[in-house]
């Protein structure tokens, strides 16, 4: 045979995409523990959805596309009155959800916030159910719900073990469109095969670049890239549920496939299968909207407020003690340009936590920042050393830290405390504390948004297990409808 065509038979499907299709397919959700986890989850990152409706930069993103389309039997957005098609309802509330960088974490050799899925999963789940009403069938239930959530969740953070996107200079939001995808296929009835395609479409897409989450170009889009990717998520399941083609090697495929074309010809690699580990072990943030390697930071530079705060003219420097992975994508110098960049910069956060005692949205806004020099001056005098046992820990299995410390060095040649956070709050060591902050956060969502009566009912149901898998995805969604 010549050396001079390719071979035109198609192969098998590339046992990534098979292993995925079989855990949506096959796998139960039966552990009382994970679903009570999801359901946190559930309720805080709809918290983190109201919360980014305060903000009209995020706020002019959303809406149909042709302003005033409604759709017959379309889904809500939480707290917005739109009534759209499935994949711009999953972008609106993708949108929302990411907007303050508040809703969960995963930390591993790639980084990202599996909730992100929600906004697939949530537009679906009330478009659909309205959809099988409509029919005299019966609507999906919030059990339903966090049962796809679990899947999402194991599905992008097993990937993400093993597997560095960000070295490549890819986003982690191809990650929620991978799993995204592949929930959302099984949710519009798909086979194990059809969801092997349209999985593969999701890969074939490849990536958007980190470009905007780095310096010099930090910008808004990380605001909107996961309600972008859970948003082609939906487009692409629902080609493949009209008969769209898949592409079995989209991935292993010489020369044209993802692992030559974007991941320098190295196959992805995994320690473990899919199961419930990621949501069982995710990472909640709960008192502060920032990056999620700085949260320890802030942690630490909040109790050294009181000390501080009186005393920043006789500050000399300050040294913060973190882990490689913060160094590398959350460490800056220079210029703040905009809030998104604020919100990526370990210093500037710290620096916040050491003035104010505390950490809002409002801290990254152009006006915080012009009339506060001292943020500046402060960020001025820090130095930045990397500990290789936070390093280390970071990445062990059985520790997951998200180590961060901080101590003041003053001109007189006094210190303060080393102060150390190894674990925060929203860390499964630490749930037993975080809980009811993260209920309070929630709680405090809800009064941006509704009125006593709706904050109650609302509350009602998202606090009692049963009540909340028990309710259909319309009766839930219809609670957060703003008129």
């Amino acid at each position: 045979m010549s050396s001079n065509v390719d071979l035109a038979n198609r192969p098998p499907a590339d046992q990534v995409l098979v292993d995925i299709a079989d855990y949506v397919t096959n796998f139960k959700v039966e552990s009382v523990e994970t679903l009570y986890t999801a359901r946190n989850c559930l309720i805080d990152t709809i918290g983190c959805g109201l919360l980014a409706l305060e903000f009209p930069e995020c706020v002019r993103h959303l809406g149909p596309i042709v302003p005033g389309t409604t759709v017959e039997n379309g889904a809500r957005v939480f707290g917005r009155s739109d009534v759209m098609d499935p994949v711009k309802a999953a972008w609106d509330i993708g949108a929302i959800i990411r907007w303050l960088d508040f809703n969960d974490t995963w930390l591993a050799a790639e980084w990202g916030h599996p909730s992100d899925n929600l906004g697939a999963i949530m537009a679906l789940a009330d478009y659909l159910s309205r959809v099988r009403i409509a029919n005299g069938e019966a609507p999906f239930t919030m059990k339903d719900v966090l049962e796809y959530m679990v899947k999402a969740h194991e599905i992008q953070g097993v990937i993400a073990l093993e597997n560095s996107f960000n070295r490549v200079g890819l986003d982690h939001v191809l990650l929620v469109r991978v799993a995204s995808t592949a929930v959302a296929a099984h949710m519009l009835g798909a086979t194990r095969d059809q969801i092997v395609d349209a999985l593969s479409l999701a890969w074939v897409d490849g990536s958007s670049l980190r470009t905007y989450r780095h310096a010099p170009n930090a910008g808004s889009r990380k605001s909107w890239a996961a309600g972008d990717a859970s948003s082609r998520a939906v487009r692409l399941a629902m080609m493949v549920m009209k008969g769209e083609m898949g592409y079995p090697s989209a991935l292993s495929a010489k020369t044209w496939g993802f692992y030559d074309v974007s991941f320098k010809g190295k196959p992805f690699t995994f320690s473990q299968g899919y199961a419930s580990y990621v949501m069982d072990n995710i990472l909640f943030k709960i008192s502060f909207p920032a990056e999620f390697h700085a949260q320890t930071a802030v942690e630490c530079a909040i109790q050294l407020h009181d000390e501080v705060k009186g005393r920043f003219d006789d500050i000399e420097k300050i040294t913060l003690t973190t882990h490689e992975s913060a160094i590398r994508i959350i460490s800056k110098d220079g210029e703040m340009n905009n809030p998104a960049d604020r919100d990526h910069c370990l210093q500037y956060m710290v620096a916040i936590g050491l003035i104010e005692g505390r950490l809002e949205a409002s801290h990254y806004s152009d006006e915080y920042h012009n009339g506060n020099p001292l943020v500046d001056e402060l960020r001025s005098k820090m130095v930045v050393v990397e500990d290789e046992r936070y390093t280390r820990e970071y990445l062990e299995a059985d520790k997951r830290s998200i180590a961060n410390a901080i101590q003041i060095h003053y001109k007189d040649g006094s210190e303060s405390e080393f102060v150390e956070v190894e674990y925060p709050i929203g860390h499964r060591f630490r749930r037993e504390e975080g809980i009811p902050v993260l209920e309070k956060k929630f709680e405090n969502s809800l009064a941006k948004k509704f009125d006593q009566a709706a904050q109650d009912k609302i509350m009602s149901v998202c606090l009692d297990q049963d009540k909340l898998e028990q309710m259909s995805a319309v009766d839930f969604m219809n609670m957060f409808v703003v008129k």
